[in-house]
């Protein structure tokens, strides 16, 4: 249990962000944040916003201030007893100004995305000629330095090589974000931007979903004074397995279960086939490798968990992108698993984080899991 509480840490800013004013600061009454293994990070702040004064006589204070304006960054820290995190570093892409006739209650909102945002903004069409996708992808993202995106380890084996006789490889018609995506998704990579673990500092990442850290404290149900998990649920779908066939010079292969490390002793059974053709720009890359992401995929979504904890109690933040462990919930859902989602929602008095989880199948691995 932390009884010290959880501390909030606002920067803002267009070319270097720093600390918010004590207005700007005493005026925010919410933020939301929200981390997925796959796309953009996102997040929503609203503040409370009121004429008090004459300053604010021709329009609300808030509204003039530039660092609440469209593309100024927005740094989010919270500290835990000592050390703070980044919770996360983006850019105000909108506005919404929401007037009452209630004293009190008007309010203006804005949200906005991860850096990666800024990746997003202009179609291009490059060539690349004979390079690998990771060495392309280490090419575009180098190109957002100021935005302090550090350089990510490539991913092992090194993907699929392009030779000179193949011709060259052109970005078509994509944002750099778009094709960076579009890259990974030929690999069953995930792309995504990571802050931390310092302000101004961001983390790319482009590879396999990582399945290989050390699990994070576990979330505990069901557990007593132990307890930090304030609700969770867990859905199996017994027909999200797929077996995936493709033909590779006239000739049908199949691939049927995961090259990754399990999380359960119970893998459910593939029941579904589904064909996969070459289209879309995947005869690029071998068949194989996007039959092998699909059938990934299919597995991860067989057994769910969706719940709320609370932050005080698991005294940190659950990262998502990397493995958890679980207890209290039985023999069959304890374990290990795969946090795909986290939303944070943060406001005077209350930090609370709701999450899904994922894996492909039942049953724990081991008889107990590190607290």
């Amino acid at each position: 249990m932390n009884l010290l509480g959880v501390h909030l840490t606002l920067w803002l800013g267009r070319n270097e962000p720093s600390p918010a004013s004590v207005f700007v600061a005493e005026a925010l009454q919410s933020v939301e944040v929200t981390h997925t293994d796959q796309g953009t990070s996102g997040f929503q702040l609203m503040f409370h916003i009121g004429r008090s004064s004459i300053i604010d006589l021709m329009d609300y204070r808030l509204l003039k201030n530039d660092d609440l304006k469209p593309f100024s960054r927005v740094i989010l820290l919270v500290r835990f007893a000592i050390a703070p995190q980044v919770l996360m570093d983006g850019i105000i892409t909108n506005q919404q100004l929401s007037p009452s006739n209630e004293p009190g209650a008007s309010t203006f909102t804005v949200t906005g995305e991860d850096v990666s945002v800024m990746m997003d903004l202009e179609e291009k069409r490059r060539p690349f000629p004979a390079q690998s996708d990771n060495v392309i992808v280490a090419q575009l993202i180098a190109g957002y330095g100021q935005y302090g995106i550090a350089p990510f380890p490539l991913p092992t084996p090194v993907p699929y090589v392009r030779s000179p006789q193949e011709g060259t490889q052109h970005q078509p018609n994509y944002t750099d974000r778009a094709y960076i995506q579009e890259l990974a998704s030929r690999h069953g990579f995930v792309f995504y931007i990571t802050p931390g673990p310092a302000p101004r500092v961001n983390r790319a990442y482009w590879g396999p979903p990582n399945r290989l850290d050390i699990p994070q404290s576990a979330l505990s149900l069901n557990m007593g004074p132990n307890t930090n998990v304030d609700s969770i649920n867990f859905r199996y779908n017994a027909l999200a397995p797929n077996r995936i066939k493709f033909a590779v010079d006239r000739i049908d292969q199949i691939i049927e279960a995961s090259n990754r490390s399990p999380l359960v002793s119970n893998r459910a059974e593939l029941r579904r086939t589904k064909i996969l053709s070459e289209i879309g720009g995947l005869n690029s890359s071998p068949l194989s490798d996007r039959a092998q992401s699909m059938v990934n995929e299919s597995l991860d979504e067989v057994v769910t968990a969706n719940g709320e904890l609370d932050a005080l109690r698991y005294n940190g933040l659950l990262q998502p992108r990397t493995l958890v462990d679980l207890r209290g919930a039985g023999r069959s859902y304890d374990g290990q698993y795969y946090v795909k989602s986290v939303t944070h929602r943060i406001s005077k008095g209350m930090y609370k984080q709701s999450f899904t989880l994922t894996r492909e199948g039942t049953g724990s691995l081991t008889p107990f899991v590190r607290p």
